[in-house]
C-alpha cells in the first residue's frame, strides 16, 4: 500500500493516461450513436472545421448528446468515487451510496423539492443534500452510538434506512395526482435525458473540487485501511477525516441524484473491479474511479438508448442488471 513516490507517479500517470483514452473513446461513441443514426463522420467533420454539416445534426450533437454524455460521465465518476470512499470507511466491499441508503435519502429530499416546485439547481439539489445528511445522521444514530467506522452496524443500518426511504418515496409518489407523477417515476429509475448545458456546467463546477479534495485525502484513506491506531500514529485526525469524507461524498451523491435520480450499484462495480486489477492504493484508485466510472456510465447510457427499438429505457435499469448479480456474488463470497 505504501510505495515510493517516483514509482507511484509513473503508475498514476500510466493508469490515468489509459483511462483518459478509454473515456475519450466512450464519449465519442456516446455522442455519435443515437436514434438518428451514427454521426461519427459528422463529428469528425465538425472537429475539422467543415461548414457543410447539416445544422440540425450539429444541434443534435452539441445541444442534446454532448451535455448528456458529460452528465453521464460526471454521474458515473461521482457514484464510483462515492462507493470507493464508503468501502474504505467501512472496510467492506459491499458498501456503496445506494445500498447504504444515502442515495435513497437524497431521492426523498429531491422529490420533496420537486413537489414544492423548486428549481433543479440549487433548490432540488439543496433538498437532496438535506435528505442525504438526515439519512447519514439517522444511520449513525441507528449504529447504537458506536464508532462510525464500525462496518457491520453501519451497513445494516444503511440497508434498513434504504428500505424506509423507498417506502417514503412510494408514499410521496402515490400522493402526487398531477402530470409530474410519470416524470418522477421515470426519474426514480435513473434518467439522464433531462441534461441541460447550463445545469451540466454548474454540476461540473460543483463536483470537481470534491474530486480534488478526495484525491488529496487518498493517502489518509490508505492509512485508515490499516486501522485506527495505526492511522492515529501516522498523524491522521480520524474524526475530522472521516466526517469530511462522509459529508463530501454525501454532497456529491445528492447533487447527482437531484439531476438523474437513483442509479444503483455503480459504486459497487467500478471500485471493486479496479481494486482487483490495480490493488488497494487509493492514490491510484481515486482517479481511476473518476475516469473509469465516467466511461462506465456513458456506456450504460448508450445501451439504454440503443437497446429499445423505440424510445429508451432508464439507465438505472442497465446499472441494476449489471450490478445486482455482482452484489449477490460478493455477498455470497463474503459469507464463505
Amino acid at each position: 500500500m505504501i510505495s515510493n513516490k517516483p514509482f507511484l507517479l509513473k503508475r498514476l500517470f500510466a493508469v490515468s493516461f489509459l483511462l483518459i483514452l478509454f473515456l475519450i473513446v466512450t464519449m465519442l461513441l456516446g455522442i455519435s450513436i443515437g436514434s438518428t443514426g451514427n454521426e461519427l463522420k459528422t463529428i469528425f467533420q465538425l472537429l475539422s472545421g467543415e461548414r457543410s454539416v447539416d445544422p440540425m445534426r450539429e444541434a443534435i450533437i452539441w445541444e442534446i448528446r454532448f451535455p448528456r454524455v458529460i452528465l453521464a460521465a460526471l454521474v458515473g465518476a461521482t457514484l464510483s468515487l462515492g462507493g470507493l470512499v464508503f468501502q474504505v470507511l467501512l472496510r467492506n466491499p459491499l458498501a456503496e451510496p445506494y445500498i447504504l441508503g444515502i442515495s435513497g435519502g437524497s431521492a426523498v429530499g429531491a422529490i420533496i423539492g420537486i413537489l414544492m416546485g423548486l428549481s433543479r439547481f440549487p433548490g432540488v439539489a439543496f433538498t437532496a443534500f438535506a435528505g442525504s445528511v438526515a439519512t447519514l445522521l439517522l444511520i449513525v444514530l441507528m449504529s447504537s452510538g458506536q464508532s462510525i467506522l464500525k462496518k457491520d452496524s453501519l451497513l445494516l443500518s444503511g440497508v434498513m434506512i434504504n428500505a424506509f426511504c423507498s417506502a417514503i418515496i412510494m408514499f410521496l409518489v402515490s400522493m402526487t395526482q398531477d402530470a409530474r407523477l410519470h416524470n418522477i417515476i421515470f426519474w426514480l429509475m435513473g434518467d439522464l435525458s433531462m441534461s441541460d448545458t447550463r445545469q451540466v456546467v454548474i454540476l461540473a463546477a460543483t463536483l470537481f473540487p470534491c474530486f480534488l479534495l478526495l484525491f488529496l485525502l487518498s493517502h489518509s484513506m490508505n492509512l485508515l485501511l490499516m486501522g485506527q491506531e495505526m492511522a492515529q500514529t501516522m498523524g491522521v485526525n480520524i474524526k475530522l477525516v472521516t466526517m469530511t469524507l462522509l459529508v463530501v461524498t454525501s454532497f456529491m451523491v445528492s447533487a447527482t441524484v437531484s439531476h438523474c435520480g437513483l442509479l444503483g450499484f455503480v459504486g459497487l462495480v467500478i471500485p471493486h473491479g479496479f481494486r482487483l486489477v490495480l490493488g488497494p492504493d487509493n492514490r491510484v484508485l481515486v482517479p481511476s474511479c473518476v475516469l473509469g466510472g465516467g466511461a462506465y456510465m456513458i456506456l450504460c447510457d448508450l445501451l439504454a438508448r440503443v437497446l429499445p427499438d423505440q424510445g429508451e429505457i432508464p439507465v438505472g435499469v442497465i446499472t441494476a442488471m449489471i450490478g445486482a448479480p455482482i452484489f449477490i456474488f460478493l455477498l455470497k463470497r463474503s459469507r464463505q
